[in-house]
């Protein structure tokens, strides 16, 4: 057992190692590094201009595939059905045409009238004689000769005289002209007589067909992505912290509907940690409000002394503080969404920057109201112009709609954040040598609670350089 084990480990060995070889040898191929080279920049080409919908993806692994049927199916019925249907017509033809001129040469002129009512009663053709006649020169082929190449074969080969064909002058009728002994004889027959001109019928059914099964297929998808697009808005509303007009429910395939299902049970788990934990952060609030304004009595009662201010100080931090690390905690989740004016908002800012004498102007380009949590929103929009204020002297806001997106840029010309810094300053109660991410109560939540009401809206918060000279904050948001 023990030496079978080592043979297929030395086997097993041996042919990956042929393998690696033949990838080496097959890699130094130019052909095949080219070949490979092709694909990739038409698997990139191909990618790039692909639908990127469910919808129009789902759409295409359909009509490509009956597309394709239909172009073989086609190509066989031309190639064999049609050519061979035209081949037998023509054939027929021509061998009329080929009794008649055996007659006349047979009568030597003598019952002409008769071959030519024969022709016209028995065989369908019109004919007639002209005995100084010339052939015409040839005319240039149609672009689609089928008719014009059986035909030219079979008079070749069955009646072997010079001899010219018109198959586009008239559309109904196909005329003929032979060099014979008595001249040249002029044919008309019926274009039906020589060629499968009921082809069209079957081409019309094929594409009718076609279009009857797309559109069942299409009304088909389009019934098996809505339930996919609702369980999207939905989780979309959801993370922005929106309520839906009209309560989600699962539907749709047994796939979807799970999908659905596992969303809302995940939904109602958040939605009960966040009503449980805002309800303890409320008792613990109001605990602690009470312990804070006893304490506040107490300082009352005591009288002004050299330590009074620095105790009411302390009290009056630690209920910033306090409101700070609740307000981080729950986030403004419960908040509904409204409607908020961007100017207003920018111009409070601007004032308040006025307030403490230092400068900051905006501009905005789009739209004026935006549809947000408007007290969230509003925090976040201060928490980066307080950052700024704290830190800079001047401060630039632009406001512009790109798309389906709000961006907001603070600009300001403060000592700014290093690079490597620039993700660290978003942790909560982190705080750096310049405290930028501080905020007025010194709890280093400034812009962690920024970027987490971004987030909240489906958006999110990032530092740059500022071409002021100090940080650029981007606020990016859907919108």
């Amino acid at each position: 057992m023990k030496q079978f084990r080592t043979t297929i480990e030395k086997t097993l060995e041996e042919t990956e190692r042929r393998l690696r070889q033949t990838a080496r040898v097959l890699s130094r191929q130019p052909g095949l590094r080219q070949f490979a080279g092709a694909y990739k920049v038409f698997a990139r080409w191909t990618h790039h201009r692909l639908p990127r919908g469910l919808f129009a993806r789902s759409l295409l692994i359909i009509i490509i595939p009956m597309l394709l049927l239909q172009a073989v199916v086609a190509t066989v019925f031309m190639e064999r059905h049609w050519q061979m249907v035209t081949e037998r017509l023509s054939g027929a033809v021509t061998g009329d045409i080929a009794a008649i001129i055996d007659m006349l040469d047979a009568t030597n002129g003598d019952h002409q009238r008769d071959i030519v009512r024969i022709a016209a009663r028995d065989m369908g053709l019109r004919i007639s004689i002209e005995p100084d006649g010339e052939l015409p020169p040839p005319l240039p082929k149609p672009f689609f000769g089928l008719l014009d190449q059986v035909l030219a074969e079979q008079i070749s080969e069955k009646i072997g005289q010079p001899f010219w064909i018109d198959t586009l002058g008239n559309s109904r009728l196909v005329e003929i002209r032979i060099k014979t002994d008595q001249g040249i004889l002029r044919i008309f027959a019926r274009r039906s007589m020589t060629y499968a001109s009921n082809t069209h019928i079957f081409i019309l059914w094929m594409v009718g067909t076609s279009l009857v099964l797309i559109g069942i297929a299409t009304l088909f998808l389009r019934g098996q992505i809505r339930p996919i697009l609702r369980l999207t808005r939905a989780a979309e509303a959801f993370g922005k912290g929106q309520k839906t007009p009209e309560p989600y429910k699962p539907r749709g395939a047994i796939e979807i509907r799970r999908a659905g299902l596992a969303f809302v049970q995940m939904r109602e788990r958040i939605e009960r940690q966040i009503e449980q934990r805002t309800t303890m952060l409320n008792g613990v609030s109001h605990d602690l409000r009470t312990i804070l304004t006893r304490f506040k009595l107490q300082l009352a009662l005591i009288g002004e002394g050299p330590e009074y201010e620095a105790l009411n100080d302390d009290i009056e931090e630690m209920q910033k503080m306090l409101q700070g690390y609740i307000d981080f905690a729950r986030g403004d989740a419960e908040e509904t969404t409204g409607t908020v004016s961007l100017s207003a908002l920018l111009k409070r800012q601007k004032d308040d920057f006025e307030l403490h004498g230092k400068e900051m102007n905006y501009t905005i380009s789009g739209a004026d109201d935006v549809t947000v949590r408007p007290n969230a929103f509003s925090r976040l929009v201060s928490n980066l112009a307080s950052n700024a204020r704290r830190h800079a002297d001047r401060l630039e806001i632009t406001a512009v709609h790109e798309q389906k997106w709000l961006k907001i840029t603070f600009d300001d010309d403060g000592p700014g954040i290093a690079e490597e810094l620039r993700e660290d300053v978003f942790k909560p109660f982190l705080r750096l040598d310049n405290a930028r991410n501080l905020d007025s109560s010194g709890t280093g939540l400034g812009l962690a609670i920024a970027r987490d009401i971004a987030r909240s809206h489906g958006g999110n918060v990032e530092l740059d350089d500022s071409p002021l000279g100090g940080l650029r904050a981007i606020i990016r948001i859907p919108c």
